[in-house]
């Protein structure tokens, strides 16, 4: 499995389901595979519980409705606590970070935590969930991709949970044509190879000093921003005009 697979830059939407029936790659980097890609970073979307905070950590659940997995998050300064405090039970959240197995299982650590202000969100990252495995598993050879159709298809079915009633199927009904994730322009490519130089710098890198030093107009930098963001390809740090690559 590991011979034949690829590697994905960046980060890639996943229910927790999908997390769960992912296989080891046996590789050194210690790398998960899912439709026959190496991944490590992962993106989820889901409904927070029992937060626990420690003096270097604070760790909680995310329940997604198709499963429920554990996240740690590192509190290493004033930045991190005050991000974590907007973080409690029963709000839905974003999640990105590093997928690993600790203690025999599997659990993200964290590098971005923020509410989810827009139940938009939840269904666009199941469609982008959705829009992966189908991509990926075209890529597969031609005996596999009904196998690998059928064997997870109950992991990208989306759930959200509507007050009391319990959880309900999220709408995916966009088109091809309407969905358009991994299409990027220039300026977002820009904005993601100009990020990385700035892993130095703990708070990122501002709009104002990517429009300045890419020598775009920073309507064009904000519209990017927020592109690269939504893909989970960046992430902002101490406030929503300071950025950092993902892949970084």
């Amino acid at each position: 499995m590991a011979g034949s697979s690829r590697e994905t830059p960046g980060v890639v939407p996943v229910t927790v389901k999908q997390i769960s029936e992912t296989s080891h790659s046996g590789e050194e980097k210690a790398n998960f595979v899912i439709n026959g890609v190496d991944f490590t970073n992962v993106t989820i979307v889901g409904k927070v519980s029992e937060k626990a905070e420690r003096n270097t950590d604070i760790t909680f659940i995310v329940d997604d409705g198709t499963g429920r997995i554990g996240c740690k998050r590192w509190v290493n300064d004033t930045f991190d606590t005050k991000q974590m405090d907007e973080i409690q039970d029963g709000i839905y959240v974003l999640v990105i970070g590093h997928l690993k197995i600790f203690q025999s299982n599997k659990q993200i650590f964290a590098f971005s935590v923020r509410p989810v202000t827009n139940f938009d969100e939840i269904t666009f990252h199941f469609i982008e969930c959705i829009h992966d495995h189908l991509r990926n598993s075209k890529l597969q050879p031609k005996g596999d991709v009904s196998t690998q159709f059928q064997s997870s298809d109950s992991s990208l079915k989306p759930a959200v949970q509507s007050g009391s009633s319990g959880y309900q199927t999220a709408s995916s009904g966009l088109s091809s044509e309407q969905h358009t994730v991994d299409v990027k322009t220039n300026c977002d490519e820009l904005v993601l190879d100009y990020l990385p130089s700035s892993v130095a710098k703990e708070r990122g890198m501002h709009r104002d000093e990517l429009s300045q030093q890419l020598k775009i107009p920073s309507e064009k930098i904000v519209d990017s921003i927020r592109s690269l963001e939504d893909e989970g390809l960046i992430y902002s740090t101490i406030d929503e005009y300071h950025f950092k690559s993902a892949a970084a």
